[in-house]
């Protein structure tokens, strides 16, 4: 494991969702008619700085309404929840009301973020409203595919609706959780090992501490960790390699010199072929939906040219493999990085 921490200078554009796409989405039921868009929400006056109970600024603000606006954009949150959590029954939202809407103009997709409270027992839930992106929705769909975890979103046109991902944020865990003393530190350096991996092998850019979540499971013996990415923008974008490995962000150093200390080389290479064995039951079994998708993705654009011969140049230097120089698209790297997968495992 290395740390080597990896600049990113420009923002990535939003790339619109093609007609392959919005077929695909179609088939696998992601689409849905929702009452309110992304951009119904930019409607707002003025906004208001969302201040952290320790007083920082959390990047985040909350947009003021006019009130005749407001009310009708909380019945519509209040559907698109209900679409989102039970196939559109409004019945679970009878006693629900949204609480806040909050703003982030620093992400690509600028999102905002709904909690919404059952008023009979203070319970909340969040949900996130973003400008679609077809590189962030091919990043979903392949977590979906590729990684031990489900995702839940829908998508209108230019708007995507995602479920919130429970977890204590990356950078989080590690200045306060990591060390704690009930938790075991080689499991967590496992689980950082084989994130790498998953990144590395779906193209999944830009997974500093904070882009990442990390989920804590109590067992009969132990507590086992999982993490999950919770930020996708950057999904086969750029044309860096290390742009798609964890370990070279100096934001996940704490991961990095945690593996150091409790790995070796042979428990990383054994850590690193468990998830290359568990993507490939998961490709298996999803072989005609990661076939769609790849179908989906051939008239789309998700990069630059330069981008794609960067990172095809890149990606056959590092695992010694001319193959790569024939790949024409973002996709055909994760297809080719998936086929290698195959092969070495059944080797």
């Amino acid at each position: 494991m290395e740390i080597n921490d990896v600049k990113i200078s420009r923002k990535k554009p939003i790339f619109p969702v093609g007609a392959g796409l919005s077929k695909y989405l179609k088939l696998y039921q992601r689409d849905a008619k929702l009452p309110i868009t992304y951009f119904d929400l930019l409607n707002f006056q003025e906004t208001i700085p969302v201040i952290d109970k320790f007083g920082n600024d959390t990047f985040w603000e909350t947009p003021l309404y006019p009130p005749y606006l407001q009310d009708q954009l909380y019945e519509g949150l209040k559907v698109i929840y209900a679409k989102l959590k039970a196939s559109g029954n409004t019945r679970i939202v009878e006693h629900k009301i949204i609480d806040r809407i909050e703003y982030c103009a620093f992400g690509n997709t600028r999102p905002f973020r709904i909690r919404i409270i059952n008023r009979l027992n203070d319970v909340y839930d969040y949900f996130y409203i973003k400008q679609a992106d077809a590189s962030r929705i091919y990043g979903l769909e392949l977590e979906e595919i590729l990684s031990p975890n489900q995702v839940n979103y829908i998508y209108d046109n230019d708007t995507l609706v995602e479920e919130h991902i429970v977890g204590i944020p990356g950078d989080v865990f590690s200045q306060v959780r990591m060390f704690t003393p009930d938790y075991n530190q080689t499991r967590i350096a496992k689980e950082f090992v084989k994130f790498n991996e998953r990144c590395i092998i779906s193209l999944l850019g830009d997974m500093r501490a904070y882009n990442f979540v990390m989920q804590i499971t109590p067992d009969f013996d132990d507590f086992q960790f999982r993490i999950r990415a919770i930020d996708f923008d950057q999904q086969f974008y750029e044309g860096n390699p290390k742009v798609y490995m964890p370990q070279f962000f100096k934001e996940n150093y704490s991961y990095v010199k945690l593996c150091m200390e409790h790995l070796n080389e042979k428990t990383v290479l054994q850590y690193q072929q468990e998830e290359r064995s568990s993507i490939v039951h998961r490709v298996r079994s999803e072989r005609h939906r990661i076939k769609d998708l790849r179908d989906a993705s051939q008239t789309q654009q998700l990069s630059s040219i330069e981008n794609i011969q960067q990172l095809r140049e890149g990606y056959a230097e590092y695992y010694q493999n001319e193959a790569y120089y024939r790949c024409k698209s973002m996709t055909d790297i994760v297809e080719l990085n998936v086929k290698n997968v195959i092969r070495q495992v059944q080797i």
